[in-house]
Parts: C-alpha cells; sequence; structure tokens
C-alpha cells in the first residue's frame, strides 16, 4: 500500500489527529486496500454468504407462505366469515340471522366416511375418505377444477349427476369416471375428478382424500346420525361494504351460548399458520446456529488477512499512525465486504421459494407469494453484520495494538492478546445476536433454550479442541518420524485444531443428531408401537349396533369400545374462551372441537395425580376428569370448572380429578372424561379398536364396511406410514439447513488450510532439503488429516447421541433404539472430507519449488 505519511521528527511530538480526519483517511486506506486485493478475506465473504442466505431463505419461505395464506383468506375459509358447528346444523332462527347480514350464504358438511369400489378396477375395495356435501354456491371465492378442464360451472354440473373424487382417490382405488362407489347406504356415479379443491388447506389434517356430493343428498347416505361425528359449514360471502370482523363479532354477541365457533377471513387457516411459524423458527435457529459457525470462519480470515499485512500495519505506525486510524481502516474494508457478503446472501435466500416451489410445490400448505420480502432479507442481514463485527472485533484489537518493532522481527513476535474492551464489544455483539433471535421467536423461551444449547455445544467444542492439542503435546512420540510430524503439526504453533474441531464438529453433531432421532423414531414406529398398537381404529358406529358389531368380528379379536362425541370448549371458571388472555399456544385443548366421553371407573393407561374418581353409582352435579398437563397450562386445579357445549347445550363440569395419560398406548385416550350420568342421555355414537387374529387383516375393512356402511376404518399400519413420511420430510428440511453449517465447516477448513499454507511452505521446502519425499511428507499429512478427522467424527458422535437421547427419551418419551450404523456412516463422510480436503491443501504446498522459495526467503 502506498502510503503518504510524513515521518515524525526525534523528539518532535505528532499533532494528534481530528476524528473527522481520521475517518476520512481510514476510508481512503481501505479503498486503496481493496484494490490492492481481498486475500484471505475471500473466506469472510463465503463463510458470510452461506450463514445468511440460510437464514434469508428460511425467512423467505415462511413470509412468502404466510403472505399465501394472508391474500387467499377467503379461498382458504371459503368465505369472508364461516360459522362452523359439530354435530348439529344451524336452527331456522340462527340461518335466518346468517343470511340477515346479506351477501351470499353457502353450507357444507364433512365428515369422515368409507369408500368403496362397486365396479370396474376399483370393485371390492375401499379407502377412508373425506366427505364434504357442498350446496349449489360453493365455492364462494376461488374457482375449483376437474381433472381434463372446467371450472366452477363444470363442478357444479357433475355434482347433479354424481360424486366428485380426488386425484388422490382415483388413483389409490383406480376409479375413473363412470365407475359406481358406495358412500355409506347410497351408490354414486363418479361423474368427474376434482384437479383444484379452493378451501382444502382451511380444513387442516385429514386422514384421507376428498370426495364431494351434492349437499341435497347427505340424507341419502345414512351418514349423518345422531352421534355422528360431523361438521356443519355456513359460510357469508359478504357485500363490500360490510365489515367481517364487525360480523363475526355481532353473530357472537347475539348467540352466546349456540356453541359454535366463528372465524373471518384474516386468519383462514390457523394451525398451518401456527405449524409454519413453529418450523420456520426452528429452521432459523438452526441456521443461525450455522451462521455461529460461519463466524469462525470470519474471525479466521480476519485473523489471517490481518497477519499478511503485519508488515504494512507496523510500517503506519512507524510512521505515526496512531491506532484508531489503523482499526479503523481495516473496520471499514471488512465491514464493506461484510455487507456486500451479507447482501448477496439475503438475495440469494431470496430464491429459495422460487426453488422450493420448483421442486416440492405440490407439498406445501398454500401456493406462497413469490417475491423479494424484505423484513426477512433484513433480519437475516443484520444477523450477518453483528455476527461478522463479534467475530472480527478481536483480530481486529490485537492488530491494533501490533508493536512496530514487529516489522524488523519478521515472524518471531507473537500477536497480542486483545483488551478486555475489545472481548467485551464482542461479547456485546453475541448478545444482541442472541436478543434478536428470541425478540423475533414466536415461542422466546423455546429460542432462549435451543441458542443457550447451541452456545453450550460451541463452548464445549472450544475446550475439546483445546484438549486435543493439550492431549497431542503430551503424548509419547511415536517411533516413525512421519508419525511425530503428524502428531506435531496438530499442537504445533498457529494450528488451526482448534478451530476445526469448532466448525465441523458442530455441523457434524446436528447431522449426527439427526440420524439418532429418525433412526429410533422410525424403530418405534416399525417395532415397539406395532406392539402396543391395535390394527384398526373404527369411527361412528351407532350405539344400537354394537351388540351386532361385536357379534360381526372373527373370533379371536381383541376389542375396546368407548362411547364418543364432540363438542368445543367454551368457558373455564365462568370465562368465556374468546375473553381469556395470555393462553399458551400448547393450550390446544380451547382450540376447535374436543373429543368427549365418559367412563365409570379409570381407563387403562391413566393415572391419578389429583383429586379422586367419582363411584360407579354416581348421580351428581357435572364432574369431569382432565388431563394433568392441559390443565396446568391453563392454571386449573381440582374444584375448577369447564363448559362445554354439546349440541348447542352448554355443560358446566366441575374439575373431580386430573390425570396423567399415557398417549404412547396409542388407544383411546381423551382430555375430557365425563361421568356417566353427565353424558349418557346425550346423542352419541361408539368409538372403537379393533385387533383381529393376523389372517383377517387384509379383509377385515371390506367385511366391516358392507356389515356398517356408516363405520368408518382406519388401518393404524397406514397412518404411521404417513407420520413416518412427515417425519421424513421434516428431517429433510431441518438437514437442508443443518448443511449451511456443514459447509461453513468446510469453508473454515479450507480457510485454516490457506492460513497454514505460508508455513507449511517454508517447513515443506527444509525438509525437501533434508531429503524427505513428496510421497512421504503426503503420507504425513494424511496421517495428520486423517486423526483429525476421526477425532471431529467421534466428538460429533458423542455429542449427537447425546443430544438425540435426551430428545428422545425425554421430550418424545420413546425407547432409545437407533441405527448406530447409519450414524456413524454420516460422521465418517466428515471425516472422509477433512482427509480430503486437507490432502489437497498440502498438495498445494507440496507444488512450490525449494529454489523459488529459498531465494525469496
Amino acid at each position: 500500500m502506498n502510503i503518504s505519511m510524513k515521518p515524525p521528527v526525534m523528539g518532535q511530538q505528532t499533532a494528534p489527529l481530528g476524528r473527522g480526519t481520521i475517518w476520512r483517511l481510514a476510508g481512503r486506506f481501505a479503498l486503496r486496500e481493496a484494490r490492492g486485493g481481498l486475500g484471505s478475506l475471500r473466506l469472510l465473504f463465503l463463510c458470510l454468504f452461506l450463514g445468511v442466505l440460510a437464514l434469508a431463505g428460511v425467512g423467505s419461505l415462511a413470509s412468502a407462505i404466510q403472505k399465501g395464506l394472508a391474500e387467499q383468506g377467503q379461498v382458504i375459509l371459503g368465505g369472508d366469515v364461516e360459522v362452523r358447528m359439530t354435530q348439529r346444523g344451524p336452527s331456522p332462527e340462527e340461518m335466518a340471522a346468517l343470511r340477515g347480514f346479506g351477501g351470499t350464504v353457502s353450507e357444507s358438511i364433512r365428515m369422515r366416511a368409507m369408500v368403496r369400489g362397486e365396479s370396474g378396477a376399483a370393485a371390492d375395495k375401499q379407502l377412508l375418505a373425506e366427505m364434504k356435501a357442498v350446496d349449489g354456491g360453493w365455492p364462494l371465492y376461488g374457482e375449483a377444477a376437474l381433472r381434463g378442464g372446467g371450472g366452477n360451472q363444470a363442478v357444479q354440473a357433475a355434482l347433479a349427476q354424481g360424486a366428485l373424487i380426488a386425484e388422490g382417490l382415483a388413483d389409490q382405488l383406480g376409479l375413473k369416471v363412470g365407475d359406481t362407489i358406495s358412500l355409506g347406504e347410497t351408490q354414486f356415479t363418479v361423474s368427474g375428478v376434482l384437479s383444484v379443491e379452493p378451501d382444502r388447506a382451511g380444513e387442516g389434517f385429514t386422514l384421507g382424500p376428498s370426495v364431494l356430493i351434492a349437499f341435497d343428498r347427505v340424507a341419502e347416505t345414512g351418514l349423518v346420525q345422531p352421534g355422528s361425528l360431523y361438521r356443519h359449514h355456513v359460510r357469508l360471502k359478504l357485500p363490500e361494504s360490510t365489515d367481517p370482523v364487525a360480523v363475526t363479532k355481532a353473530i357472537e354477541e347475539a348467540f352466546p351460548d349456540a356453541g359454535w365457533r366463528v372465524a373471518d377471513r384474516r386468519d383462514g387457516a390457523p394451525g398451518v399458520r401456527r405449524f409454519v411459524e413453529r418450523l420456520a423458527q426452528f429452521l432459523a435457529l438452526v441456521s443461525l446456529t450455522a451462521l455461529a459457525v460461519a463466524g469462525v470462519g470470519v474471525g479466521n480470515g480476519v485473523q489471517s488477512y490481518l497477519d499478511r499485512k503485519g508488515g504494512t500495519i507496523a510500517t503506519m505506525k512507524a510512521l505515526g499512525a496512531p491506532s484508531a486510524l489503523i482499526l479503523r481502516t481495516y473496520l471499514l474494508l471488512i465491514g464493506g465486504v461484510a455487507l456486500v457478503a451479507a447482501a448477496a446472501g439475503a438475495v440469494a435466500g431470496a430464491l429459495v421459494p422460487y426453488i422450493v416451489v420448483y421442486v416440492a410445490g405440490a407439498a406445501l400448505p398454500v401456493p406462497p407469494v413469490l417475491g423479494f420480502h424484505a423484513a426477512p432479507m433484513l433480519a437475516a442481514i443484520a444477523f450477518g453484520l453483528l455476527v461478522a463485527f463479534a467475530f472480527a472485533v478481536p483480530p481486529l484489537a490485537r492488530a491494533g495494538a501490533l508493536p512496530a518493532q514487529r516489522m524488523f522481527r519478521g515472524s518471531v513476535e507473537s500477536w497480542p492478546w486483545p483488551s478486555v474492551r475489545a472481548i467485551a464489544v464482542s461479547l456485546a455483539a453475541g448478545t444482541a445476536v442472541a436478543a434478536l433471535a428470541v425478540w423475533q421467536a414466536a415461542e422466546p423461551i423455546f429460542a432462549l433454550g435451543f441458542l443457550g444449547g447451541a452456545a453450550i455445544v460451541l463452548a464445549l467444542l472450544f475446550a475439546l479442541g483445546t484438549l486435543v492439542k493439550w492431549a497431542a503435546r503430551r503424548l509419547p512420540r511415536p517411533k516413525g518420524v512421519l508419525g511425530r510430524l503428524a502428531l506435531g503439526n496438530i499442537h504445533r504453533p498457529g494450528a488451526m485444531t482448534r478451530q476445526l474441531v469448532v466448525a465441523l464438529g458442530l455441523g457434524l453433531s446436528l447431522f449426527a443428531t439427526l440420524a439418532f432421532i429418525e433412526t429410533s423414531f422410525n424403530a418405534e414406529l416399525k417395532k415397539t408401537v406395532p406392539d402396543k398398537a391395535p390394527s384398526f381404529f373404527l369411527l361412528d358406529l351407532p350405539k344400537e349396533d354394537a351388540a351386532r358389531f361385536l357379534a360381526t368380528l372373527p373370533e379371536g379379536s381383541e376389542v375396546s369400545m368407548v362411547p364418543s362425541l364432540r363438542g368445543p370448549v367454551v368457558a373455564v371458571n365462568g370465562t368465556p374462551v374468546a375473553e381469556l388472555t395470555d393462553v399458551p399456544e400448547r393450550s390446544y385443548v380451547l382450540r376447535g372441537d374436543r373429543g368427549l366421553t365418559w367412563a365409570d371407573a379409570l381407563p387403562a393407561g391413566n393415572r391419578l395425580v389429583a383429586g379422586t374418581w367419582w363411584p360407579k353409582d354416581y348421580a351428581g352435579p357435572p364432574l369431569v376428569s382432565m388431563d394433568a398437563e392441559q390443565a396446568g397450562l391453563l392454571g386449573l386445579q381440582v374444584g375448577d370448572s369447564i363448559t362445554v357445549s354439546v349440541l348447542g347445550v352448554e355443560i358446566v363440569a366441575t374439575i373431580a380429578s386430573l390425570r396423567e395419560i399415557d398417549w404412547d398406548s396409542l388407544g383411546f385416550n381423551f382430555v375430557l372424561i365425563y361421568d356417566p350420568n353427565t353424558l349418557r342421555d346425550a346423542p352419541y355414537s361408539w368409538m372403537a379398536t379393533a385387533s383381529p387374529p393376523a389372517e383377517y387383516d387384509d379383509s377385515f375393512t371390506g367385511t366391516i364396511s358392507r356389515a356398517f356402511p356408516t363405520v368408518s376404518v382406519v388401518k393404524v399400519k397406514d397412518v404411521l406410514g404417513e407420520v413416518g413420511n412427515l417425519v421424513m420430510q421434516l428431517g429433510t428440511a431441518v438437514r437442508a439447513a443443518a448443511s449451511v453449517a456443514i459447509l461453513a465447516g468446510i469453508a473454515v477448513l479450507v480457510g485454516a488450510l490457506a492460513a497454514q499454507a505460508r508455513a507449511r511452505v517454508y517447513d515443506n521446502v527444509i525438509l525437501k532439503t533434508l531429503g524427505a519425499t513428496r510421497r512421504q511428507l503426503m503420507t504425513a499429512a494424511a496421517m495428520e488429516y486423517a486423526a483429525l478427522g476421526l477425532l471431529v467424527a467421534l466428538i460429533a458422535l458423542a455429542l449427537g447421541g447425546l443430544a438425540a437421547w435426551v430428545v428422545v427419551t425425554q421430550v418424545l418419551a420413546f425407547s432409545w433404539q437407533p441405527d448406530w450404523g447409519v450414524a456413524l456412516l454420516t460422521v465418517m463422510l466428515g471425516a472422509a472430507v477433512t482427509l480430503v480436503l486437507g490432502l489437497v491443501g498440502a498438495h498445494r504446498t507440496l507444488g512450490v519449488k525449494v529454489a523459488r522459495v529459498l531465494r525469496e526467503s
């Protein structure tokens, strides 16, 4: 760098530079340095680019989906306002009031039902589906479509001729237009295949594909019986001048005891929204951890760059440049590179939604709104700059404190440690990153715990890296020369052992954790759960058919039956649910309809933790036993009250006991169980679990469906398969975010090799001069990086195993049965990467000509 600075005269004090002058000079010097080449700052650029890309990608995809939910609220909800009732329809008075708001009114009914093929390739096949009966106004918003063409008018015309089936149903049963199917007690002609169902996302999780029939043909099916589990929807398309929020409030005030759920277009699919928020939060935290790994690369890149500029820095100080000028010069240079890297990463991250839509658009709950979403991009840039600042300050402070005598002592002068002030500033930037992440999180406590755990793991990896160097220094020296050389390189001054353990160890630990969790979870689904779970669940068995059902079962079947009905919780201790504040996110008992039952004895798989069970002949005021976990979230105790609405009738019950439920039993577990006297006379149906002898598994569904057309049969094996697929998809998403940590770790490894290259060149030249061959030096390098890679792999295996054990046994409450082979293969791939890149770096340093190096020394 050409420095035009007048040297100080002996005995003369140099006039101090003003703050503005220092910044102007620093800007000029920073531009000159940038024109001279970035050198090791390319590592800073790459690491920061990767970390910001991951954060911006996750945030942009979440924003695109959430904006899609918001902009398509009317389509997803099916109207401007929806009134949803369980096990009943609206009374004439209620319907008149709903029509009084003007606009268009549409009704539909939704429930589970078995579809049976009666002709063609689908004959004698059956599948659980979601039956939806719609009127002539459906859909109020959006455009339905048939396979082969046709919109809303074609859909209504097809409904007048028979049933419409979803593409999934057609593919699974082999149905085509013109085939005959049975739905309940009636046969329908398949009049079309539905390719677009606009309000599907708003209906939440379903156990099967859709089958649509005309609303006025529901009675023919016999599916809607007293006690049947169905939902009746009334949707309103309001005039443009009418406020849906005001209409929602007016409906709730006019019918405070109706027991229905009223929603408006602002949040058409709350379940989807909550799932997207939680998944995005977790992936963002994983990406932020990857950015922390990238920060190690930032620190290494800055340190390596400043090390090469040591002569320049010492020259500037000898010519009278104050430390403030040096610090600001390189702060501006590094800050400029960091800003460009963060901006480039944010732009690349903004393209992630486009890629996801192209690759897996059909798997998304709603079509995302594509475009550049400023908020996640700016947040990712802010995170990137803060992380870069936190890791760049210590080496910058050390450079500012570098004595001028360094230029006369070559490379023997050690760098001074950063000051306490510099360390405090770095920690403050790290704290700001954590605070911003927690502030943005949907669940701050979870975010704080995750970041705290990641910080502990990083500190542990740093300590382990230090321990590896300490142990290598004290191990007995191998007899062979190459072994001694490899061991010495691990603990030699300037060795990057600690940085490599931190950078690669975190990414591999994440992958090992996922491998342990997935294999253990899959083993639970394939081995433990089938041993405990029943073979079939049966729903909507009419109460008068209980005896005939038991007689129909194959001999030797295991069966359990419980009465069932549904209703929402409408009040807690007399306070309406709508007026409750600070409701925990996990309090699902207050969302939607709840399954209700009664029992005269404590069910198997339940344990009382508070209160007492009612006597078998109890005939007093309503009592209820509640899940202890949900009660604890709401602050409820024995003696408090909870109100549910059953068929429009509100039932206020006193909490008599709290139960701990073993959800792993996969039996019928209810959050709310009432005394028999309270609900016995209400319309209900039976739910049953059945495990017939193994030879009847294939024919059981058909036998029950023909004998009881209104009963829905759910095969547990199919449900477990869907759960396994969902876990695999979530694992893929998490691995995609965690892979950034691996890439950042590899970048750190490459940077570390580059930083050591200069010293390694001199070492190799000396060894070659003393007679060492290229093959011997490559062998020593292979031994060194194989040892490092193996150490990192074993550390990652141990940390990943510990983290996965906590998740599997303590959070998921599953048994610990991982596939160690898969986890070991995962981390050994990381060791192989370390070895290969190390050998590539060694090969480059060995290619330098001995004579040229000796001439330049």
